[in-house]
């Protein structure tokens, strides 16, 4: 059964969509938000290259396409079937398409397309019981494959982005901590310098100094 649907840009991570009843019977929906948040802000830094994945979180499985630079997403419950959830995502990458296209790249504020959720609602009935004849039929087209894509666990996902975000961080770290040092290096360079020189500087220009005495007083 499908539980949960967002629609995110996934150059940013901005949501434009979601399905506006999901979750709310749901326990730890919140914690499940979350995880797809943190998801689309993985994806808007390239974290993630595969345009369809199914991640496993819990009793639950997450399952997203990406195209047109949006990201579609559900969570499904384990036992139902991938080929249908991934169908069901292609509806609603259709319709979104056709509606919303020309203005997905400008959308400036999250849920931009809330509306939407009247399309989701309405598909989502169609692919709930898994029964009917119309959802045995998507299941028996062996046109539309779904064994090829891959299958993580929700952990192991994050868990990518955090660790590149760390990397990235110590990176950054790094460089800074190198210029320092070198800015102190520069220093130290220039006082040993002066430190050698500035007793020899000191006597030139008293030697200087007294033959300008001499000569005057000549």
């Amino acid at each position: 059964m499908v539980k949960m649907t967002m629609i995110a840009r996934v150059t940013d991570g901005l949501p434009l969509a979601e399905g506006l009843d999901d979750g709310h019977h749901l326990i730890d929906a919140e914690m499940y938000k979350q995880q797809v948040k943190a998801l689309f802000k993985n994806l808007s830094k390239g974290h993630n290259e595969a345009s369809r994945m199914s991640i496993e979180t819990g009793p639950f499985v997450f399952h997203y396409i990406i195209e047109g630079r949006v990201c579609y997403l559900t969570m499904c419950d384990r036992a139902y079937p991938k080929k249908l959830a991934f169908q069901y995502l292609e509806d609603l990458r259709n319709e979104f398409e056709r509606v919303n296209g020309a203005q997905i790249e400008t959308a400036a504020r999250p849920y931009a397309f809330i509306k939407f959720d009247t399309f989701i609602q309405k598909t989502k009935k169609l692919y709930q019981d898994t029964r009917t004849q119309r959802n045995i039929a998507k299941l028996n087209d062996e046109l539309y494959e779904v064994h090829q894509i891959m299958t993580r666990n929700v952990q192991e996902v994050l868990g990518v982005g955090e660790k590149l975000d760390q990397v990235s961080q110590m990176s950054s770290r790094l460089t800074s901590e190198s210029r320092i040092y070198a800015d102190k290096a520069r220093d130290l360079n220039r006082q040993a310098l002066i430190r050698k020189w500035a007793p020899v500087v000191i006597v030139l220009g008293v030697v200087f100094l007294l033959f300008w005495v001499k000569a005057k007083l000549w």
